[in-house]
């Protein structure tokens, strides 16, 4: 079933520039198949022809899962006991090999300093940057 050709008259909706929301217009004038401008039913303002909006979802966030080497983090579990962890704090100095108890991420191993004041960590929920000295 063809949906019939919009004539000068017709009542379409579209998008009011003046109520800044869709509502019944009269078409005005047509350009081609489409209508060029439009008469609001509400407010009476005559504008362009602006489509009512499509209503679009947000892309799903698709993010990837930090991945932890199984063995790294079983061998970190395994030493965690005999090593005596420093509670983190950014402003301190960390070198390679330190192990620190972080309040959100929990203990971790310091993997090696990435560029300045910056280091990565191996947490159980994997490897993060985190700020130091």
């Amino acid at each position: 079933m063809k949906k019939a050709a919009q004539s000068v008259g017709d009542i379409i909706d579209a998008r009011c520039t003046k109520c800044q929301k869709v509502t019944n217009h009269i078409i005005v004038a047509i350009a081609g198949n489409k209508p060029a401008k439009v008469q609001c039913n509400t407010c009476q303002g005559n504008h362009r022809y602006r489509p009512p909006e499509v209503v679009r979802k947000p892309p799903k966030r698709v993010s990837d899962a930090p991945v932890v080497k199984p063995e790294e983090w079983v061998d970190l579990e395994n030493a965690k006991g005999n090593i005596a962890a420093k509670d983190y704090d950014m402003n301190l100095n960390y070198r390679a090999g330190s192990t620190i108890r972080h309040p959100d991420f929990g203990f971790g191993l310091v993997q090696r300093l990435c560029g300045n004041r910056k280091m990565e960590v191996l947490f159980a929920s994997g490897k993060k940057i985190m700020r130091c000295g």
